[in-house]
């Protein structure tokens, strides 16, 4: 099966320093893949580097098997219209309601009546179990709250790929209970190829179909999560032991 995106020895500097230094991943069509690591080091440059937002230095990133370092504007927006993205604060317009909050990607980039918008929007808000929140504005909503309508909004073009950057970020374990079950039931249900950064191993590794490991500008690995608690990559098997305590801490909370 081929890559539905390839990173492909990406390198990437910023002051003097590499932060990536030789990136090799391949992301698969309707999976589920994780990047974890430790805070700072360069997890969500990755996802930069796939959306097109920074070129690195050397190597290649391919979407769809097409280069997007030498792509010109026209085609990088056809590209990023198979896109969808949550931020880790959502970054709702303070100023809209949810549902223009929603709309505004069918708005700006489709033809369709405001009847249509109504309708596709009111669905995906259905799909978080938000539909009643939609006159509201962000500043009324809870941080989880907030995340379930940035993630309607990332879905509202229904995207071939979805990127979630830190989805949990200030969230309490409730909240995040609530996010990944959302995640779960969308996933399930759209089909879509999801990448996420993450930081929450203990649930990720329950919802991931592979999980890569950045460490110290590298990819040490991308296993399943079964492959890769029992790697014995000593990078990997040292995060996983420093981690393993968490995973068994989460299972006894949630049983």
């Amino acid at each position: 099966m081929e890559p539905l995106i390839q990173l492909i020895d990406v390198r990437k500097k910023f002051g003097g320093q590499e932060v990536l230094k030789g990136i090799n991943l391949s992301i698969y069509e309707g999976k589920t893949t994780v990047i974890v690591g430790e805070s700072g080091k360069g997890k969500s440059l990755i996802l930069k580097h796939i959306l097109g937002l920074i070129k690195p230095d050397t190597g290649k990133v391919l979407v769809f098997g097409k280069d997007m370092n030498i792509m010109s504007a026209k085609e990088l927006k056809k590209i990023r219209s198979h896109f969808g993205v949550l931020f880790q604060n959502a970054a709702l317009f303070d100023s809209m309601t949810v549902f223009d909050n929603v709309a505004l990607p069918l708005r700006e980039r489709t033809d369709f009546t405001e009847k249509e918008i109504e309708k596709i929007v009111n669905e995906k808000l259905a799909l978080m179990d938000i539909e009643g929140s939609n006159k509201k504005y962000p500043a009324q909503l809870s941080g989880g709250m907030r995340k379930r309508v940035g993630l309607a909004r990332a879905l509202v073009l229904n995207p071939k790929i979805v990127f979630f950057d830190e989805p949990t970020t200030g969230l309490d374990v409730a909240k995040s209970n609530e996010i990944y079950r959302v995640f779960y039931r969308t996933q399930t249900k759209l089909s879509y190829t999801a990448v996420i950064v993450s930081h929450d191993v203990p649930k990720i590794f329950k919802l991931a179909d592979f999980v890569a490991l950045l460490h110290e500008g590298i990819i040490q690995d991308c296993l399943s999560p079964e492959d890769f608690q029992t790697s014995e990559n000593p990078v990997i098997r040292e995060f996983v032991d420093k981690t393993m305590g968490l995973i068994y801490e989460s299972e006894q909370v949630e049983g």
